[in-house]
């Protein structure tokens, strides 16, 4: 009984765990992600933008999805993706709006 029991909340756990999506917007950093670079404008270009403000502000690097911004708990990888067209691979806490990202690569 001890194991039926234990095999059934195995398996309730599982069953809610989040489920690995794919999402497809652009790399832009948290103070720039509503508001647009022309307020900010870092730097000449929107990825140079982007990239000031995640190195002097600190500002998160973030994906923009239409008009939703998820926070990315992979803060290196989109460093090379700032400004770009992206299809991030994860798990989303809808709670937090934070991606846990298992893959970054440019949109096709």
């Amino acid at each position: 009984m001890k194991h039926l029991i234990l095999s059934l909340l195995a398996v309730a756990s599982l069953s809610a765990a989040p489920a690995r999506q794919t999402f497809t917007g652009i790399i832009t950093d948290s103070m720039c992600a509503t508001i647009g670079h022309a307020a900010m404008r870092m730097g000449p270009t929107d990825a140079e933008c982007t990239l000031a403000c995640a190195d002097i502000h600190g500002a998160p690097y973030v994906l923009l999805d239409d008009k939703t911004v998820y926070v990315l708990s992979d803060q290196r990888t989109p460093q090379k993706f700032a400004a770009q067209k992206v299809t991030v691979v994860g798990t989303l806490n809808a709670k937090t709006k934070t991606i846990q990202v298992e893959s970054i690569a440019a949109a096709k």
